[in-house]
C-alpha cells in the first residue's frame, strides 16, 4: 500500500510532451462544458460530469486516501525521530546549541522532502524526473544567490569549527556582545545595549574576532595613574586590598597591581585580576575603576589629571627694559613743557 512506485525514467522531452498533452485536454474539456451551456444540453453536461465523477471515484480518490494515510504514517514517524535525534544530541556534550540547532533543521528538510517525494508517488507521478526537474531548479538557484551560498557553508564552517559557540562573549567589527543564535545565513550578537546585531556568517570567519570565553579564564585590566611624587608600594597596597575576599576573582592567578608606563603627568598603573565568567567582565571592570578612584581619593594619594608646566629660563624678550641713561639734566630739574 505504500510501495513507491517505479516509474520508466524519461527524456526531459517526453516529460514536456506529457505535460503539454494533460493541460490541452483540460483545456478541451472545459471548452466541450463551455459548449454545452450555450447551446442548452444541460442533460448532456450532467451525463459527463457524472462520468467525470465516476472516474474521480474510481481511479482519483483511492490515491489520494493512499497519499493521506502514507502521510499520517510518515509524520508521525518523522515525529519521534526527531525527539529521538533532539535527545541524543541534547544528551551528548561535544554538540553545542549551534550545532544542534543546524543538525535538527537538516534533519527536518530531509525527512519533509522524503515525505513530499512518497506522497506524489501515490498519484504515479514520475518522481525521477521530479527530483531532476528539482536538481536543475536547485543549480540555478545557487548561482542566482552566490552570496546567501557563501554564507551558508560559513554557517557549517562556524559549527564545525566552532570559533564562538552560543554564549560566548566576543568582540567583531569594533562590537563587544553575547552569541544568542548561530543560524546558517547569519549570526546574531546581543550586545551592551540590547541591541541585535545580526552579521552575515561569511563576515564572521573573514575578519578579526575576539573571543573572551573560549579559555575559559579571562584576565580584567583596571587602569589608572598617581603623582609623580606618590609612593607606587603604598599605592599597591591600597589597591590590593580591595580584591581581598571577593569570590568572584579567581585564585588560581593571584592579582597584580604594576607600573606600565611613565606618562607626561603620571605614574601609569594597572589592576590585573582574573576570572571565569567572562559575563562579568564589563560590570567588574566598571566596579574596580570606582573603587580604586575612591580608595587612592581616600588614602590621600592624588590621582593627577593631565596638565602641563612651562619653564622659561632667561627669557629677556619677556621682561620690560628701562630706558638708557641720560647725561643731561633730569627731567624733574626741567619741568614739564607742553
Amino acid at each position: 500500500m505504500f510501495s513507491l512506485q517505479t516509474v520508466p525514467v524519461q527524456d526531459s522531452a517526453a516529460v514536456v510532451a506529457d505535460s503539454t498533452n494533460a493541460f490541452q485536454d483540460i483545456g478541451n474539456e472545459m471548452s466541450s462544458a463551455v459548449d454545452l451551456i450555450t447551446s442548452g444540453e444541460i442533460s448532456t453536461l450532467g451525463v459527463q460530469m457524472v462520468e467525470h465523477w465516476n472516474d474521480f471515484l474510481l481511479n482519483v480518490l483511492p490515491s489520494m486516501v493512499k497519499a493521506l494515510l502514507l502521510f499520517v504514517v510518515m509524520y508521525f514517524v518523522y515525529r519521534f525521530l526527531k525527539s529521538l535525534v533532539t535527545r541524543i544530541l541534547q544528551g551528548s556534550k561535544k554538540v553545542d546549541a549551534g550545532l544542534e540547532s543546524l543538525f535538527l533543521k537538516t534533519f527536518a528538510i530531509v525527512a519533509w522532502v522524503f515525505i513530499f517525494v512518497m506522497v506524489l508517488a501515490q498519484f504515479g507521478i514520475d518522481v525521477t524526473a521530479f527530483l531532476a526537474g528539482l536538481s536543475i531548479v536547485g543549480l540555478a538557484v545557487g548561482f542566482a544567490a552566490k552570496d546567501s551560498l557563501e554564507n551558508f557553508i560559513s554557517g557549517i564552517t562556524i559549527l564545525i569549527d566552532s570559533p564562538f559557540r552560543v554564549g560566548d562573549q566576543i568582540e567583531v567589527d569594533g562590537t563587544y556582545g553575547t552569541i544568542d543564535e548561530i543560524t546558517l545565513r547569519s549570526t546574531r550578537l546581543r550586545t551592551q545595549n540590547n541591541q541585535v546585531m545580526v552579521m552575515p556568517n561569511m563576515l564572521m570567519i573573514n575578519q578579526k574576532l575576539i573571543n573572551h570565553s573560549l579559555t575559559g579564564i579571562l584576565r580584567v585590566e583596571v587602569p589608572f595613574g598617581i603623582a609623580y611624587k606618590e609612593s607606587t608600594s603604598a599605592t599597591r597596597s591600597v589597591v590590593m586590598a580591595l580584591t581581598q575576599g571577593d569570590p568572584r576573582i579567581s585564585t588560581e592567578y593571584p592579582a597584580k597591581v604594576v607600573v606600565v608606563n611613565l606618562g607626561d603627568s603620571s605614574v601609569d598603573m594597572v589592576l590585573r585580576f582574573y576570572i571565569t565568567e567572562s559575563v562579568l567582565e564589563i560590570p567588574m571592570k566598571a566596579e574596580y575603576t570606582e573603587k580604586v578612584f575612591v580608595s587612592l581619593k581616600a588614602a590621600g594619594i592624588e590621582i593627577p589629571f593631565p596638565h602641563l608646566q612651562l619653564f622659561i629660563d632667561e627669557a629677556k624678550g619677556l621682561y620690560p627694559q628701562l630706558p638708557p641713561a641720560s647725561s643731561g639734566p633730569s627731567n624733574s630739574s626741567v619741568g614739564n613743557t607742553w
